[in-house]
């Protein structure tokens, strides 16, 4: 395994940088390396990685000043483990991780108007071009079950479409505007010590569009739009986790006057369930067993996301204990076929009202417990070996 690199190495910072400073280094590079702007870029994805978890340890004061005492091993021999925020407490820091925690600090309206390249009143390239219109965010929150199987949704939600009395065309008359001559832009000239300047600004008259309305469409003001409730089916594929997210191309709002849709973004949001925890792929939850099943051993029936299963307790079964259903946890994201597990906690719960014929059997046990060997060797045998090996 490579060596780690010194996370203020990969951030490009020095290590006294204030933490403004390393929160725009890394967006930089977030952006840069997204694995949605390189598709199949494995380099790509592994420096987004290594970003992250550099960016992960570095904004937090505490974990930041472990780092800088005692380096990668702060956070144990393989680096940084998940432990913060939505990260998963088996294993190494991972991809799903990093997009999570990339999603959870990076995932409002400025951001997708950075990452995508879109947003607000923007021209689709050179002066004169019709408006693109905004993309719209919309949450969808999914339980353990419909993110095991996966989902179609079908999302309500407000956008502007072309005005119906206009048809997106903004009004009757529409010509070549006359102070830019179509190109959305206007050019002054002037004189300055250094020779003639030439400054290109947005056509005031007809903002940039290069055309105006003569006569504008009353029910949307020359807009050529109007906000109303639309309705759009999204697949959802099995494995995401909180802060994944779809883009629907093209179902935002459309721009003005017959401009270019925006986008739809899709926020993959998860329920809380009442028995799983999740942690990446992973199911992690809890079970209260009685003595005599820790002891002799038992089989249970446990609820999974799939069913009912079997699940065997070995006789001398510890509290504490972890058990393993193996593949029954959460499939990964677009690759269905490899599963997590289901990691069972095992509590065995101590009686403290016993019936007078449980009292009795449980004293012929300790009875019997005691006579196979003295407290001493049972109960002090360890402290004894301690203090033996400080003489």
């Amino acid at each position: 395994m490579p060596e780690k690199r010194d996370y203020y190495e990969v951030l490009g910072v020095e290590k006294g940088a204030s933490t403004e400073d390393i929160k725009n280094s890394y967006r930089k590079l977030a952006i840069k390396y997204h694995p949605d702007k390189n598709p199949g870029d494995k380099s790509a994805e592994a420096k987004f990685k290594e970003a992250t978890e550099a960016y992960e340890v570095l904004k937090d004061p505490e974990k930041r000043k472990k780092y800088d005492q005692f380096g990668h091993a702060a956070f144990g021999a393989g680096g940084f483990h998940g432990g913060g925020a939505g990260f998963s407490g088996y294993g190494d820091f991972d991809i799903s991780d990093a997009l999570r925690a990339f999603m959870n600090d990076f995932g409002g309206d400025s951001f997708f108007s950075e990452f995508f390249g879109m947003g607000g009143r923007r021209r689709g390239g050179g002066g004169g071009q019709a408006e693109r219109g905004n993309d719209l965010q919309v949450r969808v929150a999914l339980d353990l079950a419909e993110i095991s199987a996966g989902a179609s949704k079908k999302i309500k939600y407000r956008r502007f479409e072309h005005c119906p009395a206009c048809k997106g065309a903004g009004g009757e008359g529409v010509r070549t505007c006359s102070a830019c001559g179509g190109s959305g832009q206007v050019r002054r000239v002037s004189q300055s010590l250094f020779g003639q300047m030439i400054n290109v600004t947005e056509c005031g008259r007809c903002n940039g569009r290069g055309k105006v309305v003569a006569n504008a469409c009353k029910s949307c003001s020359g807009e050529g739009r109007a906000r109303t409730e639309a309705t759009i089916s999204v697949n959802i594929p099995a494995g995401v986790a909180e802060g994944n997210y779809i883009p629907l191309r093209g179902q935002g709002d459309v721009g003005p006057r017959s401009g270019p849709s925006g986008d739809l973004i899709v926020l993959i949001e998860e329920k809380p369930h009442e028995f799983f925890e999740r942690h990446g792929r992973d199911l992690v939850c809890e079970l209260d067993i009685e003595v005599p099943q820790a002891v002799l051993g038992d089989t249970v029936v446990l609820p999974t996301l799939d069913g009912r299963v079997k699940l065997s307790i070995a006789p001398g079964t510890q509290s504490e204990s972890v058990l393993r259903l193996r593949e029954k946890g959460l499939p990964e994201v677009n690759n269905p076929r490899y599963r997590g597990d289901i990691l069972v906690k095992v509590h065995v719960e101590t009686p403290d009202r016993l019936s007078a014929e449980e009292k009795e059997l449980y004293q012929k046990l300790l009875d019997m417990r005691n006579r196979k060997s003295a407290p001493e060797e049972g109960i002090f045998r360890k402290a004894r070996h301690w203090f033996n090996g400080r003489e």
